[in-house]
C-alpha cells in the first residue's frame, strides 16, 4: 500500500476493536492521519499506543448519540481539519429472535447501524464537497442482501446502510461533486463479534479472516472501487432478489444461510458486542 493516503485525513468509526482496528492500521502504514472513534477509550489508547502515537488522534464516542457525534465532529474539525476518508465502520449485533431483543436493543442497534452513518456524513461531507474531494465508506454487510433469523434488525440497519450508500452515491454524481462513495458487503467475518455463526458452503461463503478483509476494504478505497462484495459470491443475493420469494427463500435455505445464526454466541460467548 506504500503511502497511498500520504497528507489525507482518515476517520475510522469503531475503530477499537476488530475490522475498524485493523483499518485503521492500514490506513495509517499507508500515511494518513488518523482519526479513531470508539465508545471503548482503552481500546483507542491501546491502537494510538500500538502506533507510536505520531499521525493518532482518538476519540471515546459514543456512536449511539447524535449529540456526542457532533461534539466529537466539531472537535475533530477545529483540532484536525477537514476528514478526506470517512469509514463509517462501528456496528453492533444483537443476534436475537425479533421478539426476544428488547425495545432498548432494537433502538440502539439502529442508532450505531444505520443513523451513525447519517450523523457522521452530514457532519464532515460539507468540507468534501467545499473541496471537491472526499470519500465516504459504508461497512454494510450481506445480511443487508438475505434476511437473516436472530438479525431481523441487524438485517434492517444494514440495508438501511446500503440504502444510504446507494443514494447518496447517486445524490454526489447528480450535483456534479467528485466526492466518492464505497460500500462493503461481507460475510461473517471471523473477529468474534459472530462467534457461532457458521456457513454450510465454505468453498462459496467462507467465514472471512479480518486480516484479509481490511486489506481488501483500504485497496478498495485507495482503487475508488464503488461496491465491495466480499466473497464475491455474495453478488448472488441482488440476483436471488428478482426471484419469487418462495423461491429466494428455498434458495437461501440451499446454502444455509437461514441457519447461520442458530449457534450463535457472539463476543464473550453471549451478548453484543459494544461499537
Amino acid at each position: 500500500m506504500e503511502q497511498a493516503f500520504a497528507g489525507r485525513t482518515a476517520l475510522v468509526t469503531g475503530a477499537a476493536s476488530g475490522i475498524g482496528r485493523l483499518m485503521a492500521e492500514r490506513l495509517h502504514a499507508a500515511g494518513a492521519r488518523l482519526v479513531a472513534w470508539d465508545v471503548n477509550q482503552a481500546g483507542l489508547d491501546a491502537l494510538a499506543a500500538g502506533l507510536g502515537g505520531e499521525r493518532v488522534s482518538t476519540g471515546a464516542v459514543d456512536l449511539a448519540s447524535r449529540p456526542a457525534i457532533a461534539a466529537a465532529a466539531a472537535r475533530v474539525l477545529a483540532e484536525v481539519g477537514p476528514v478526506d476518508v470517512l469509514v463509517n465502520n462501528a456496528g453492533i449485533v444483537n443476534g436475537k429472535l425479533l421478539l426476544d431483543a428488547s425495545d432498548e436493543e432494537i433502538e440502539r442497534i439502529f442508532a450505531v447501524n444505520a443513523l451513525a452513518p447519517f450523523w457522521a456524513t452530514r457532519a464532515f461531507l460539507p468540507a468534501m464537497i467545499e473541496r471537491d474531494a472526499g470519500h465516504v465508506v459504508t461497512i454494510a454487510s450481506s445480511a443487508a442482501l438475505a434476511g437473516v433469523p436472530k438479525m431481523v434488525d441487524y438485517c434492517a440497519t444494514k440495508a438501511a446502510a446500503l440504502g444510504f450508500d446507494e443514494a447518496l452515491r447517486v445524490e454526489l454524481k447528480h450535483i456534479g461533486s467528485k466526492v466518492r462513495t464505497t460500500v462493503v458487503c461481507p460475510y461473517y467475518i471471523d473477529t468474534g463479534m459472530f462467534e457461532g455463526a457458521k456457513t454450510a458452503w465454505p468453498h462459496l461463503l467462507p467465514i472471512l479472516q479480518p486480516e484479509a478483509v481490511a486489506d481488501r476494504i483500504v485497496a478498495a478505497i485507495r482503487d475508488g472501487e464503488e461496491r465491495l462484495l466480499m466473497p464475491p459470491f455474495v453478488g448472488v443475493a441482488f440476483l436471488a432478489r428478482f426471484l419469487p420469494p418462495a423461491m429466494s427463500d428455498r434458495l437461501f435455505h440451499f446454502f444455509g444461510i437461514d441457519a447461520s445464526m442458530d449457534e450463535f454466541v457472539g463476543h464473550g460467548g453471549g451478548g453484543a458486542p459494544k461499537p
